[in-house]
């Protein structure tokens, strides 16, 4: 299968950023420095739950199915 470049749809690491980002956005006092925004995205990676990346792993079937469908193109929702 051609690989569509840069598919938001097939790239699944941008689905756990958009995660970690509203996690961290979500937080009563947000990181000011860079030190205190490493140790946030260290402290939310790690209270990531495992079934949001067996979801997304799970997902990749359908994604590639979709993808293939549509021609490489942007994958409505």
């Amino acid at each position: 299968m051609d690989w569509p470049a840069r598919s938001p749809d097939l790239n699944l690491i941008d689905h756990v950023w958009d995660f970690l980002g509203r996690r961290l956005a979500a937080r009563t006092l947000p990181p000011v420095t860079i030190r205190e925004l490493r140790l946030a995205l260290q402290d939310e990676w790690a209270a990531m739950p495992q079934q949001l990346i067996d979801t997304l792993i799970l997902s990749m079937g359908r994604r590639c199915e979709t993808c293939l469908a549509v021609r490489g193109d942007h994958i409505p929702y």
